[in-house]
């Protein structure tokens, strides 16, 4: 059974690897050791002593947003996306917030694990996301009333 510790200074090396491998234009290392510090709640998935996935949430008041969530490509599709997303929510529960938000590619098979979890499409924004070809995609909203 997977197990979930909040990410540590150590564990940027691994997560960068995982970023790489998981999304289509993935953040740079800087921009994923810049989302860190007080204001956030940020989760690993560990599975036989080696980081699987992690999530990148940003806290703001009641609210939160799901700013990065990715498992290695190789562990998709087995339920350790859900069973991370699920504890992060609990976690932020605990801490009063009230209201997760996340923007998601129009095209991300993932939006049925956040329609599963309670999410609902709020809003669309155009032309929102880069795509290697130089075109862009919709951002689909989503929010999550805990």
């Amino acid at each position: 059974m997977p197990k979930i510790f909040t990410i540590e200074e150590c564990d940027f090396e691994r997560l960068y690897e995982i970023e790489q491998q998981a999304h289509l234009v993935p953040w740079s290392f800087g921009t994923l050791k810049n989302n860190q510090g007080e204001r956030y709640l940020n989760l690993k998935l560990v599975k036989d002593d080696r980081i699987i996935g992690f999530a990148i949430c940003q806290k703001v008041l009641d609210e939160a947003t799901l700013f990065n969530i990715a498992i290695e490509p190789v562990m998709q599709g087995k339920g350790f996306g859900s069973f991370l997303l699920k504890e992060l929510i609990e976690q932020l529960k605990e801490k009063g917030i009230q209201t997760l938000w996340l923007e998601v590619r129009e095209s991300n098979p993932a939006r049925w694990l956040y329609e599963k979890q309670g999410f609902n499409e709020v809003d669309i924004r155009k032309n929102y996301y880069p795509l290697p070809d130089g075109k862009r995609e919709n951002a689909v909203v989503m929010a999550c009333y805990l």
